[in-house]
């Protein structure tokens, strides 16, 4: 028989052991589990999720991490602050995540990324471009996406070399993500000597026909050369409806976001052809794996990606890497993983560094897409084009009016 005392000690161990373990994480001891900050109802959830299914797949297909099964688990933080930090409390505390993936709307993601730092669990934001999100030396956070003043970057010099804007009119959805684009590309008219004819914030929210027609008046008065754009799926498709009916010969560009969505062009239908607008990612980039994932995405759900499923596919690429690189699994081994990771993904060359103020961000060279003949061309950076710009027929260029 065993001495009471001796069995008495032995059950106390386990008990104390438990209660330090996340309630998930003697599940399964073959899988190493990676939480995501999911949305559903965010417009690119159904595409963010099958990319991440993908890369989780192809990963195990590949023989797991550290010899064992990756394992994905989501939790809807609902597009809020409160939602945020619960899905935060729920993967780490009950799901037993060894490190966060996700985080898309820039109005809650911030507050997100502080509820994992102080956890102190790593958190590798894929999609959410909130300028502050790697400002606020949150030491546990790390961003894949570029931040919303970088968005532009590609959109802003090919406008100088083949748009030549003498005025623009600015309109955005007043998030974080919205105010961060305006801001940047009212700075670059500034520095350029662009004159604004016009800057219009709106509440995505209440974005309809009516409310988009009394806030637009001012386009009525003076159309610019260019109406460039800060906007999210649904409320970008039915802007531009209502900006092509009161300035049919501006020049439209969106800042990316929901600009890029394939459903945009069915959306907009004849009102979106020969709009450009800023893009993260496409095919024509050859990255490593980026036809790879673009063509096995179209074969398997019948829909091409746009650089949010990149974002997703190549997070848990990254995350992958850096828990096998990692001395062991606990946070800070993994982080200091994540830190020194130099690796090409789908998406792109990732390396997390310090720039201008930010930390842990990784940087891109964004791309310009034109809608023509119903999908999307690459036309910019030169490099990387699949056709040249082509001004539409419309479109009242500076030289025209002069």
């Amino acid at each position: 028989m065993v001495n009471t005392p001796m069995r008495f000690l032995s059950i106390m161990v386990i008990a104390m052991a438990m209660v330090w373990l996340p309630s998930g994480a003697g599940l399964a001891a073959d899988e190493i589990v990676v939480g995501a900050i999911h949305w559903k109802d965010f417009a690119y959830a159904e595409m963010m999720k099958n990319s991440y299914d993908m890369a989780v797949e192809a990963v195990n297909a590949a023989g797991g991490v550290r010899g064992r099964k990756l394992k994905l688990v989501l939790a809807d933080d609902q597009g809020s602050r409160r939602g945020g930090e619960r899905a935060v409390v729920e993967l780490v505390k009950t799901q037993g995540a060894r490190m966060l993936v996700g985080g898309y709307s820039s109005s809650n993601t911030l507050y997100t990324a502080m509820a994992a730092d102080r956890l102190g669990i790593p958190l590798l934001v894929s999609t959410a471009a909130d300028d502050r999100i790697t400002q606020r030396q949150l030491t546990n956070v790390f961003r894949l996406n570029p931040p919303a003043s970088a968005y532009t970057n590609g959109l802003e010099s090919f406008l100088l070399e083949k748009v030549l804007p003498r005025s623009m009119a600015i309109l955005y959805e007043n998030s974080p993500y919205g105010t961060g684009g305006a801001m940047k590309m009212m700075w670059f008219c500034r520095e350029n000597d662009i004159e604004l004819t016009a800057i219009i914030p709106y509440f995505r929210e209440r974005a309809s026909k009516d409310y988009f027609q009394r806030i637009l008046t001012p386009l009525k008065l003076r159309s610019p050369d260019v109406i460039y754009m800060v906007s999210y799926l649904k409320d970008g498709a039915q802007l531009v409806a209502q900006v092509r009916e009161m300035t049919p010969q501006a020049l439209l560009c969106g800042g990316a976001g929901g600009f890029t969505h394939y459903k945009f062009i069915t959306k907009t239908a004849t009102d979106g052809e020969g709009l450009i607008t800023a893009a993260l990612w496409g095919p024509e980039t050859n990255f490593r794996g980026a036809r790879a994932y673009y063509d096995g995405y179209v074969e398997r759900f019948q829909t091409p990606p746009d650089y949010h499923g990149a974002e997703a596919y190549s997070a848990i690429l990254v995350a992958a890497k850096a828990i096998e690189a990692a001395r062991d699994l606990q946070p800070e081994s993994i982080r200091a993983a994540l830190a020194d990771i130099d690796m090409e993904t789908p998406f792109g060359p990732v390396r997390f560094a310090p720039q201008d103020g930010y930390e842990r961000q990784n940087w891109i060279e964004p791309l310009v897409f034109q809608i023509v003949g119903e999908r999307f061309a690459c036309i910019w950076p030169r490099r990387l084009a699949t056709q040249p710009f082509s001004p539409p027929a419309y479109w009242r260029s500076p030289e025209s009016a002069q």
